[in-house]
Order: C-alpha cells, then sequence, then structure tokens
C-alpha cells in the first residue's frame, strides 16, 4: 500500500461527507475519494443481507480507485455490514457507530435519546453496544423515519423537516433525556434545526470526530500517512444528481471535484 494513495469513503448518500469534513478538517494533506450511493439510500430500511451486498459493492469500488484506508461512513452499513468487510478485504477498515458510550458515561438525568435508521437501531452490534454501556440508564430510541430522503434533496430546514423532528424528539424530551446520539451521518446535517427545538440542557453527539481520530491514528501505525504537504485531490462520485453533494460542500467548492458515477 502506498502512502500517497487516497483514503476511501462510502456512504448510502450524502450524508457521509459529513464524516468527510472532519476527515479531512484533522487530515488535511490526504488525497480522499468519496462514494455517494443515493441511488440506493436509504440503508435504514433495508435488510442486512442487502446492506452487506451495497456495501461490499462499495468496497470494490473504491479498491478500485486505489484506497489505502476506507472508511465505512454510514452507521447502518457499519453495524450490519463492517465483519464481513473485514473478513473480506485485507485492508484498513473503519466504521462508524451511534456515540453510544461517551453518552452514557455524562448523562445526569440517566435518559438519553438515540436518533437511527432502522437498520441501525435493529442490528446486532447496537443491540450489544447498547446492552454494554446502558445498564441503569432509560434509553430513548427514536427512528428518524422521512430524515435521509429529504437531506439527500437538501431540504435541511423546511416546514417538512422541522415537523417530523419536532415528531422524533418529543417523547426523548418527554423522559427528560440529556444527551441526544446521533445514529446516522446525514444527521449532523440538521444539527442546526435540533438545536432550536432541544433545550439548552440537551447535548448533541454524533461520531465525525472521533473517526477521524481513529483514521489518523490507524494510518499512523501503518506509516501510511501522506508525506507530501501539496495541495490533495478531493473527489466525490455519486450514482444520483450531484447537486445535493455540491450544496453541502459549498465551501470547499474551489478544491473539490463532484461528478457522477454509475457503481
Amino acid at each position: 500500500m502506498k502512502k500517497n494513495n487516497p483514503i476511501g469513503i462510502f456512504d448510502s448518500g450524502v450524508g457521509g461527507s459529513s464524516i468527510w469534513q472532519e476527515i479531512h478538517k484533522h487530515l488535511p494533506h490526504e488525497h480522499t475519494i468519496y462514494l455517494a450511493d443515493s441511488k440506493n439510500a436509504p440503508y435504514g430500511n433495508k435488510s442486512a443481507e442487502e446492506i452487506t451486498a451495497l456495501s461490499i459493492k462499495n468496497t470494490q469500488k473504491l479498491l478500485d480507485f486505489g484506497a489505502k484506508l476506507i472508511v465505512v461512513a454510514c452507521n447502518t452499513a457499519t453495524t450490519n455490514a463492517i465483519a464481513t468487510l473485514r473478513q473480506n478485504y485485507n485492508i484498513p477498515i473503519i466504521g462508524i457507530e451511534p456515540a453510544i458510550k461517551p453518552a452514557a458515561l455524562k448523562t445526569i438525568s440517566k435518559s438519553i435519546g438515540i436518533l437511527a435508521t432502522k437498520g441501525t437501531l435493529s442490528s446486532a452490534l447496537f443491540s450489544a453496544t447498547a446492552r454494554e454501556f446502558t445498564k441503569d440508564i432509560s434509553v430513548v430510541e427514536i427512528i428518524g423515519e422521512g430524515l435521509v430522503p429529504l437531506i439527500e434533496e437538501g431540504n435541511l430546514d423546511g416546514p417538512e423537516i422541522i415537523s417530523l423532528l419536532k415528531k422524533h424528539t418529543k417523547p426523548m424530551l418527554e423522559a427528560n433525556i440529556d444527551y441526544l446520539v446521533l445514529g446516522c451521518s446525514h444527521y449532523p446535517y440538521i444539527i442546526p434545526q435540533l438545536r432550536k427545538i432541544l433545550p439548552e440542557n440537551v447535548t448533541i453527539i454524533d461520531s465525525g470526530e472521533a473517526v477521524a481520530r481513529q483514521t489518523r491514528t490507524v494510518l499512523q501505525s501503518l506509516d501510511l500517512l501522506r508525506e507530501e504537504n501539496t495541495q490533495p485531490k478531493l473527489q466525490f462520485y455519486t450514482n444520483s444528481k450531484t447537486d445535493t453533494l455540491k450544496f453541502l460542500l459549498k465551501k470547499y467548492s474551489a478544491n473539490i471535484v463532484v461528478e457522477y458515477c454509475d457503481f
């Protein structure tokens, strides 16, 4: 594996670009290739077998691009498919899981909320993690039904999404949560709307920074950090419309390339 090869990142759509932003912030000299599998979004409503097959397809595509490490920037794909990916591919693979542990350790009200997809909440990996860290804590698990399709359209603050967020957070507020764990990489894009709805004492946690730190640690341990500090190639491919990715990443527009690719 060559140090100059790119970090490969995939998600069920545009949401994992929130993870890409953290990786790029922590590793600004690394080449990256991002795959948005938007034509198959959302993964959360699919069977474990379908999610695994899609994850294998995406991983193979990133390997074809020469990825030196792969980040599964999708909670649903991680919780359902990462064990299979690690068994089948001899390459470092980093996943993303809902940050249950820090929320469980820090909660004062002993009540936390988890907003995630059905595919994540019903997975064996999620259940095992939740059991391990939330023995004496009330956990309100809510499926974020309808959120991913709206975010895929770039609809981050319309009346439809506000209405859904109020509906999804109502049971959490009734349970007096003080931490809200975001269990989908699409959801960081709606944190501004969540902050307007939730009381000030509720802390929102997502996994982006932790994934970026782990990516750096793994590359460092394998001596795979890119040594050149020249401008990196930042490539994004989607098998759907390019508009939403361009919109979400507009502050990087001078440096990134967003293209359609059928995969």
